[in-house]
């Protein structure tokens, strides 16, 4: 019997609008690119979501990567409240399943930065009834210690637990653990997935 939705947060409750934030501070195209190549398509980007690189040390390590790009690095990342947006359907869904009697958690990748700097996003956490973050553990997802940490921390089973996560590799991690899963493709059929696991 399932009592506890486990959710990943980034394009599942709320996006993670990396190119469109990007654009929005005046890159074209091709410096988009480059700047996802010399950040997020690095090893730095899982240090700095594990919490072992500072903002100031996540820097370096990018603009190592792209020198020729350090001032445009700087304009992307110092201030970045803007990367993450809301979606409409978030808080209904928080609503209904807390309503309905379910224990709500998260499991999810975030840099330091990224929570610091958009929690106004995300605040909608302070309803569930406990929260993993990978900066705070040192542990990424898929990793299974990450989803252990989870169960021992909140007391929780397994077997009671769905997790919903919009990376494959990542549902399959919790799945092998002994979790539901349900790979996120957009809300409506998500949620219908979930209404047959909890029938």
């Amino acid at each position: 019997m399932i009592k506890n939705i486990v959710f990943d947060i980034s394009n599942v409750l709320a996006p993670f609008r990396f190119k469109e934030y990007l654009a929005e501070k005046g890159f074209d195209a091709a410096m988009i690119k480059r700047i996802i190549k010399a950040s997020a398509m690095t090893p730095y980007w899982t240090e700095f979501e594990k919490g072992k690189l500072t903002q100031e040390e996540a820097m370096d390590a990018f603009i190592g990567a792209d020198p020729g790009i350090a001032g445009e690095l700087h304009k992307a990342y110092d201030e970045c409240s803007g990367i993450m947006g809301s979606y409409d359907y978030t808080g209904k869904w928080v609503d209904m399943l807390k309503e309905a009697g379910y224990k709500l958690y998260c499991i999810t990748n975030f840099t330091p930065a990224g929570y610091e700097q958009c929690y106004d996003r995300i605040s909608f956490i302070e309803r569930f009834d406990g929260c993993v973050f990978s900066f705070r553990e040192g542990i990424v997802k898929p990793d299974p210690e990450i989803y252990k940490i989870l169960l021992t921390r909140y007391g929780l089973k397994a077997e009671e637990c769905v997790f919903i996560d919009d990376t494959e590799e990542n549902v399959r991690s919790a799945e092998k653990l002994g979790f539901a899963g349900i790979v996120f493709t957009g809300y409506e059929d998500a949620s219908a997935a979930l209404d047959e696991i909890l029938k």
